[in-house]
């Protein structure tokens, strides 16, 4: 269960109730009160940068009256503070302030501040949820405010919570789902983003923090695409792993104006990831690095490859929000040339099986068992921890699973366990736990089912393997037979005794070039350079042709470093492999400064 807190300036909405708080603590009684509000306050540093950015915009906005000024989550009131401060420096002083904030104790601090540093500004500070004010109604069913009692603001600064829904509550995921058209992995900075598109005024500036992981997420579509359609996006900056915060959630800063102002027809994209590469100029702060593109050195000694482009727009709505400039544009567009089919249309790519029990389902004490006790079903299990490129590792304790599960007469399921007395022995022991997972029995199945068992018939075939979130992709042939855990993924050929495609698909998996092709097309990077290899992306990545003679020596090389020997030459094989990749699908052996 993911609960990841985002920098934010305020304490959750999740708890603005009394029911809402006891039903989420009822439920996660270990998640702390900073998690479950997703509480962690914005620095001084990403304050200042924002408020700067939406203040340079200020002249153009009405200077015959007060600018309506709001912070949805205000917090101790830090980005209030900033954006003050940068409009006293440009004598734009003449605002009226308005600020939601569900934890009384935040809301409190920030007027002191905000009082004593700024004593004439008309404040209207309230110790309620913005969403809330937002929506009316209960049971799930919310709606709009009537649009002359919902108040319109002209600037607008905010760094919303995140907080996953299973966090929130079944109730109030579901009403803000449904109030904001969401579905799947709805997090509550989804609903806060649109609502800010909602009560921005026409021509107004908003500057909002996010995580940067609603830019490349399947359940981000409908908010990119809302977005995209209720706002003038001024500017995106993707700030990556530069650690602004001590939370793990990498930030993104949008920079926008209201509808009705004039549509920009290209959005300014700046990203910034640590890199190993050498400098080639300093800053003193990851913020300072921003300003030109290229490799920045910090005082700490880290350093960071800072782009600037423009946000990639084409037909289609809901793809991922990422940098492009017109060396990546040419690049990408050479690629797709001589693209001859993508993973995707190899096969499926499926996630691995989720068993909601893993400490009942997958061991690796099995031997340790009497053979009179050691159940029948057991199958060898493919983990993360031996994940490698073009060959898997060994484990000293082999991990295997106990799989209950079956194809027959072309259809999964459940075994009968009176066939496989010592695993049904087995499962009765743990038969407590295995009910506790009601939604297992609601949803019709056996109690002793796996909740995710994937296709019981594909595991025999010969199969692409490789992980998840790591640094240097890992792909690897499968020929064991073995069962894929859900921190890995594999692909199954749709003429399964194609093993050439899936040695092809290895050698692409494993390149360099496929590094950098996923750092321009699914920018969607963790902290250290972590990637994530998911169906989304890898059913995108492109195959050369195999029968060409270049495809031929790829696959032939990618089938001896998958091979069980050991090779004295792998490594000078892996590079050569490396470079082959490069000029099938690019006609070179780099791409050269992205910068």
């Amino acid at each position: 269960m993911a609960t990841t807190s985002i920098p934010r300036t305020s304490a959750s909405l999740a708890r603005g109730k009394t029911g809402e708080s006891t039903e989420t603590r009822g439920r996660y009684g270990f998640v702390t009160q900073e998690k479950e509000g997703g509480v962690t306050y914005t620095p001084t540093l990403l304050a200042g940068f924002v408020a700067r950015q939406i203040a340079e915009v200020v002249g153009k906005l009405p200077a015959d009256r007060p600018l309506r000024l709001l912070d949805p989550a205000v917090g101790h009131g830090e980005l209030l503070l900033s954006l003050l401060d940068q409009l006293r420096q440009r004598n734009r002083l003449l605002v009226e302030v308005e600020a939601f904030e569900v934890d009384h104790e935040a809301l409190s601090v920030a007027e002191k501040r905000l009082r004593g540093e700024f004593p004439g500004v008309p404040l209207r500070l309230r110790n309620a949820s913005f969403l809330d004010h937002l929506m009316e109604g209960g049971d799930g069913q919310m709606a709009l405010l009537p649009a002359d009692s919902v108040q319109h603001y002209d600037l607008i600064i905010a760094n919303p919570p995140y907080v996953r829904t299973q966090v929130m509550g079944s109730r109030k995921s579901k009403a803000i789902a449904g109030r904001f058209g969401l579905s799947g992995r709805v997090d509550l900075y989804f609903a806060f983003a649109l609502g800010v598109s909602e009560v921005l005024a026409p021509g107004g500036v908003a500057g909002i923090i996010l995580s940067n992981r609603f830019m490349t997420t399947r359940s981000g579509a409908p908010v990119r695409r809302r977005l995209l359609e209720r706002l003038s996006i001024r500017h995106i900056w993707d700030l990556g792993d530069t650690k602004l915060f001590d939370a793990a959630v990498l930030p993104a800063v949008l920079l926008a104006r209201g509808r009705g102002h004039r549509r920009r027809e290209s959005v300014a994209f700046t990203s910034a990831y640590e890199t190993r590469e050498p400098a080639v100029r300093t800053a003193a702060d990851p913020i300072g690095a921003l300003e030109r593109p290229g490799v920045v050195a910090l005082p700490d000694g880290r350093r960071f490859r800072v782009r600037h482009g423009r946000l990639h727009r084409n037909q289609n709505r809901n793809d991922v929000w990422r940098l492009t400039t017109d060396t990546t544009d040419r690049w990408l567009s050479e690629v797709g040339r001589r693209t001859w089919a993508e993973f995707g249309d190899v096969g499926r790519i499926r996630v691995g099986v989720k068993t909601c029990a893993d400490r009942v389902f997958i061991r690796s004490d099995w031997d340790q068992m009497a053979d009179v006790d050691r159940p029948e079903l057991l199958r060898p299990l493919t983990t993360h921890r031996i994940a490698g490129r073009f060959r898997p590792g060994v484990e000293p304790d082999p991990t295997m699973i106990l799989y209950p599960h079956e194809v027959a007469d072309g259809e999964r399921r459940a075994v009968d366990l009176r066939r496989y007395p010592r695993s049904a022995a087995y499962l009765r022991n743990h038969r407590a736990t295995l009910e506790a997972r009601q939604y297992v029995t609601e949803a019709g199945r056996r109690w002793y089912e796996i909740w995710v068992p994937q296709d019981p018939g594909a595991w025999e075939l010969p199969k692409l393997v490789f992980r998840d979130i790591t640094k240097r992709p890992a792909f690897w042939v499968d020929l064991e037979g073995s069962v894929v855990n859900g921190d890995c993924y594999w692909l199954v050929c749709e003429n399964s005794r194609d093993l050439e495609l899936l040695w092809l698909a290895a050698a692409v998996g494993n390149s360099s070039f496929i590094e950098q092709f996923y750092d321009i097309r699914f920018p969607n990077k963790l902290y250290a350079g972590r990637r994530r290899f998911i169906t989304q992306y890898v059913r995108k990545f492109p195959l050369p042709d195999p029968c060409t003679a270049l495809g031929q020596a790829i696959i032939d090389r990618s089938r001896r470093l998958c091979g069980n020997g050991q090779l004295a030459d792998h490594e000078q094989i892996e590079q050569e492999l490396d470079g082959m990749v490069w000029r099938s699908l690019t006609g070179s052996d780099r791409l050269g400064d992205l910068a």
